[in-house]
């Protein structure tokens, strides 16, 4: 049997051991946050959320340019996305959940384990054969199909987690006033994981929300505005980690400062996103 005071060194060796791994984490975080907001923050100007980007040369002349189109492209993507996404995370949640014995779970846990494993570049190849060949074009369904493909494996796993932690005694209760097995996930199960549902639409969202490579042959990019809102779903749609990689890549320095300033924004975005996510599954568990 150990003494005490051997127990105590264990204990402390463990605390330590922890110690040093949160800071390993920790530390690289803060100097990308430190990197990224100190040279981004410059460009983070009024022009910066109102002026699209335009040629090179607007830059060259001095002109007021912004990313505008870019920060509007994000979210009309990742909500087409999440549009898409929803009905069919949703529905493959509550199979896995509420039907575990059906037969075509063993081949949904297939597809979304491939999916959650699937390199997000290949996503935007399904994507592309998908949508973008059929069409003839790039555009920003194009996009949200392929960032509809990063959210759902997701959004099944995070429906079936959050219905699973319902008591089955509410089931019960349900039946036993004579409700039909589906009312009773409808109208009792589903709005009693509501904050566990909400958490899952977010994370799902912010995850999506830093992906470029799938819209690299969906969506492709755009410098400008587009001229009617029709575009924003049928033309090529910018989006920040896409723009981001763009501007890093350019010749022009104006650019580049432009560039981390998109960073900047995309970070906020999605830790906002991941915050209110916190938030509802605090709620949840409390």
């Amino acid at each position: 049997m150990k003494s005490l005071q051997s127990r105590y060194r264990v204990q402390r060796a463990v605390k330590l051991f922890i110690v040093v791994n949160t800071v390993c984490v920790l530390v690289p975080l803060f100097l990308i946050l430190y990197h990224v907001f100190t040279n981004g923050i410059g460009a983070v100007t009024m022009a910066f959320f109102t002026e699209e980007l335009g040629s090179p040369t607007r830059a060259m002349r001095g002109e007021p340019t912004g990313l505008v189109h870019t920060i509007i492209g994000t979210f009309v993507l990742d909500f087409t996305a999440l549009i898409i996404s929803l009905p069919f995370g949703l529905g493959a949640g509550m199979l896995l959940s509420e039907y575990p014995d059906h037969p075509l779970n063993a081949f949904l846990r297939i597809m979304t384990d491939t999916l959650n494993g699937m390199p997000a570049v290949l996503k935007g190849l399904l994507a592309w054969a998908l949508v973008v060949k059929p069409m003839g074009g790039f555009s920003g369904i194009a996009g949200g199909v392929a960032l509809a493909f990063v959210m759902l494996p997701i959004l099944a796993r995070s429906t079936e987690s959050a219905l699973m932690n319902i008591p089955w005694s509410i089931r019960e209760a349900g039946l036993a006033i004579g409700l039909p097995r589906w009312r009773v996930v409808l109208s009792v199960v589903m709005p009693a994981s509501k904050s566990g549902l909400v958490t899952g639409g977010l994370i799902a969202f912010a995850r999506a929300a830093g992906e470029a490579a799938p819209l690299l042959f969906t969506s492709f990019g755009n410098n400008y505005l587009p001229n009617r809102w029709t575009g924003w779903f049928f033309g090529p749609v910018d989006s920040l980690p896409q723009r981001l990689y763009s501007l890093a890549i350019s010749p022009y320095k104006a650019w580049h400062e432009m560039g981390w300033a998109a960073g900047l924004v995309l970070i906020v975005l999605v830790m906002l996103s991941f915050a209110v996510a916190k938030f509802f599954a605090r709620e949840r568990t409390s």
